[in-house]
């Protein structure tokens, strides 16, 4: 029993010795001292032993534990402590390497366009109004001249959300309540997202439109001309001049749809401007008298423009984006080329 146990000590030394990592050393662990190891099936032998011997046999057992243990102790403490080292050393860090830079983000091109074009109006002294993307069918139609059976209401595919609720389809829906709240002079901008079913590479059933108005004493559309010229020049170049073309919408008369000359070409035709030299980017008009008198506004007295600009149209005309559901996909590919 003794050689045996000698020559199980000197068998788990050696293994101890000539292992190579942690993983290793477990194994030699289980095989020597586990549950199924040797040195615990001699133990389970001990019933063979006779009994005058058992005290001898069990001190032999014990001492030749003792003696795996303590070496298990030694090498495990060694295996470790290079397996940190080696850890410290891939870990290293160069400090005097230049820092990695992390990728510059900037603002959504919508985002931008919604800001610059709040600057400029807010230059011009329009203060900002910011409606509820719900509204009733009374402020999103009705108030803007726009009843029941009226034509123009087949312009506007609309989603309804009752048979009173919806989700504007406009932003002049803002013109109405701020007309309700306050006594002119008005002049506001009111910035927010619009929803109309329509969906092509054009359009969109969720966009941005910015609704512009001003109600003063002497309000006319040569106001509303001076005040546009100014604008397009602030956002497309101060070589832009703006033309107004006859048109119509329910809340405004006379209404116009604005273009402006093509600030790709300078006018002479291209492929921007579809060889005419003017791009279509707004529609505008003097507010209706039905409109200011059905908000308790003296029309004797008092006079007003409004206009309506999409967002993404200006998006898509200022940065060359032929697409507009290019600025809803999230492509980085597309929104890292635009930072103004």
């Amino acid at each position: 029993m003794k050689e045996k146990l000698q020559k199980i000590r000197e068998r788990a030394i050696a293994e101890i010795q000539n292992s190579d990592g942690l993983e290793k050393l477990g194994e030699v662990r289980n095989t020597i001292l586990g549950k199924k190891g040797e040195l615990t099936a001699v133990l389970k032998g001990m019933k063979d032993v006779p009994p005058e011997d058992r005290p001898k046999v069990g001190q032999w057992v014990n001492e030749t534990r003792e003696a795996i243990e303590s070496i298990l102790a030694e090498q495990t403490k060694k295996l470790e402590a290079e397996a940190l080292r080696l850890r410290y050393e891939a870990e290293k860090i160069d400090v005097t390497m230049p820092a990695v830079k992390p990728a510059k983000g900037n603002l959504h091109p919508i985002t931008q366009v919604r800001n610059q074009l709040t600057d400029i109006f807010a230059s011009m002294g329009f203060e900002i109004y910011e409606g509820t993307e719900i509204e009733t069918d009374y402020y999103n139609f009705t108030a803007l001249n726009t009843p029941q059976d009226h034509p123009a209401r087949d312009m506007q595919d609309t989603f309804y959300l009752s048979p009173e609720f919806l989700l504007r389809t406009q932003t002049s829906a803002g013109q109405i309540h701020v007309m309700e709240a306050k006594k002119p002079p008005i002049k506001i901008i009111s910035p927010g997202k619009v929803f109309r079913s329509d969906d092509d590479a054009t359009h969109s059933p969720m966009f941005t439109q910015m609704e512009g108005l001003v109600v003063d004493k002497g309000i006319t559309l040569c106001d509303l001309k001076g005040m546009l010229d100014e604008f397009v020049k602030k956002i497309f170049g101060k070589n832009v001049t703006t033309r107004l073309r006859p048109s119509y919408f329910p809340f405004t008369e006379p209404s116009v749809e604005v273009d402006v000359s093509c600030f790709q070409c300078g006018g002479k035709g291209c492929k921007l401007c579809k060889g005419t030299g003017w791009i279509e980017v707004l529609g505008a008009g003097v507010v209706n008298n039905k409109v200011l008198e059905g908000c308790g506004v003296d029309t004797n007295e008092y006079s007003g423009f409004a206009f309506g600009i999409g967002i993404e149209r200006i998006a898509m005309l200022k940065y060359g984006i032929n697409n507009i559901k290019l600025l809803f996909e999230s492509d980085l590919r597309v929104l890292n080329q635009i930072d103004d």
